[in-house]
């Protein structure tokens, strides 16, 4: 389950990262906020992103084992 779990993590990763950057380049088109004020929010979706992949790693560093 757990190597499942990681390679799940890892095949979003990619989608995910482009749906965020689509939602805040539309914030910016809408007149909301500039990109130039929300791209952190890219970098923290990333860690993000690779926190669950860390955690549903197997290995001695990855999450609990069966």
């Amino acid at each position: 389950m757990n190597s499942r779990a990681a390679l799940l993590a890892q095949a979003i990763r990619g989608p995910i990262l482009l749906i965020t950057i689509g939602i805040l380049f539309a914030v910016h088109q809408a007149g909301g906020l500039s990109f130039f004020q929300t791209w952190p929010l890219v970098i923290i979706v990333v860690g993000v992103m690779k926190l669950i992949e860390r955690f549903f790693a197997p290995g001695p560093l990855g999450g609990p084992r069966p």
